[in-house]
């Protein structure tokens, strides 16, 4: 396989190697609590399974579907984003419904890119965002994830020194994994920034409905102008813990949502139908349930942070995401987040992604889930305090060998 050029642009998945630590040990019978991978846990809403089931049981829908999605889904989206951010879309020509955000910005990757093709992605990101275009032959320039004053001057340099220049640059906010939030004002400037130089924005917004301080995270698209030159990436995965079901979005720019389309056409069928209408069902449905899932995850964060913290790790409390995006203790710092993931399978029964699977500027840092209850929560903080007493002689063999 490694004689395939696509398959050498790629580096080993770095998750891999701790999921098949974490399933060694769980086979010689450990109890690891597993903070690594973002997969919701909780369950899918009552009315939406209703919903589904109910399709199931009408004729024809187990026949092809719409690859752009349905109607009555691409309106619901629609009129989301208009509750939501008073954005006003065209659900015929603005918006897709995608096979979970995550293909979706692939297919969007294959759509625009050409080989050779410059795209700007921050570093620590999620990986799609860079592999998505490495697999469609394009060329990655690493930017900052922080949506921070330095950012633009960054952006600048990068522009400058990038041949051919960029066709696009990546922002994900709040972000996995850093769990960043960005302001409409952030918005405001990038939306300028990518006019002026003649870019467009691929904005990742998965986490848009886990925010735990008030203040609902913005769209890009609320910045007038902005679907001159962009698209945003949303997912039913997180908000409505539907992540299997694998549905998502791509709302803006005409001219690129028409690119993603064709691309689409030869590719799927798009999701079954009724998902498609479970989907409708959820994006039109109560939202009790939304600030419910939002209330779980915020009490997960709050014991993490306290718990962690007695542990002898201090987490940065995250305002946004399912995530928290915690510095490697100083003491195991020379390691690399990899080993350091290992460790912890090892020494304290506790699963986490290393941070440099999301990228070299990653490696400090490794990435904890809120995707286990309370009490699961508590046990991985008890875990973490038993390896980190008995740290001097973990440390000791592992130099050792």
């Amino acid at each position: 396989m490694i004689d395939f050029h696509n398959v050498r642009r790629l580096p080993p998945y770095v998750f891999e190697q701790v999921n098949r630590l974490k399933a060694k040990a769980r086979a010689a019978g450990a109890d690891i609590v597993d903070l690594g991978m973002g997969n919701p846990d909780l369950d899918v809403p009552r009315h939406i399974k209703d919903k589904l089931i109910e399709t199931i049981n009408k004729p024809r829908t187990d026949r092809y579907s719409s690859s752009k999605g349905i109607p009555g889904l691409r309106r619901a989206q629609a009129a989301y984003y208009d509750r939501r951010f008073s954005v006003k879309l065209n659900p015929d020509t603005q918006v897709i419904a995608t096979l979970g955000s995550k293909e979706g910005f692939a297919n969007m990757a294959q759509a625009i890119t050409a080989p050779g093709d410059v795209v700007l992605v921050p570093n620590p990101s999620y990986p799609i965002h860079a592999f998505g275009f490495l697999m469609a032959g394009g060329v990655i320039r690493s930017v900052p994830a922080e949506p921070t004053p330095a950012y633009f001057p960054a952006l600048e340099r990068a522009i400058m020194h990038s041949i051919p220049k960029p066709i696009a640059v990546v922002v994900c906010y709040p972000s996995n994994p850093t769990a960043m939030v960005a302001s409409l004002d952030f918005y405001r400037d990038l939306v300028a920034f990518a006019k002026k130089h003649e870019i467009f924005i691929l904005s990742d917004l998965a986490y848009s409905e886990l925010y735990f301080d008030g203040n609902p995270p913005p769209s890009v698209l609320q910045v007038p102008g902005a679907m001159d030159v962009c698209v945003e990436f949303t997912s039913m995965s997180k908000t409505f813990s539907m992540a299997g079901w694998r549905m998502g979005f791509a709302v803006g720019n005409e001219r690129l949502i028409a690119a993603l389309a064709r691309i689409k056409s030869y590719l799927d069928y798009g999701a079954y139908t009724p998902i498609q209408v479970a989907a409708a069902a959820a994006l039109n449905g109560p939202e009790g349930c939304i600030e419910e899932m939002r209330q779980t995850y915020k009490k997960r964060r709050d014991v993490m942070v306290e718990s962690f913290a007695q542990a002898g790790w201090d987490i940065p409390s995250p305002a946004a995401s399912m995530f928290a995006w915690v510095p490697v203790p100083d003491k195991f710092k020379h390691l690399g987040s990899l080993e350091f993931s290992k460790l912890l399978i090892e020494k304290a029964d506790v699963a986490v992604a290393p941070g440099i699977g999301f990228g070299e500027h990653g490696d400090d840092y490794v990435r904890l889930a809120l995707v286990e209850n309370e009490q699961r929560i508590r046990q991985a903080a008890r875990g973490v305090r038993r390896f980190f007493d008995g740290a001097e002689q973990t440390l000791h063999n592992v130099i050792a060998r």
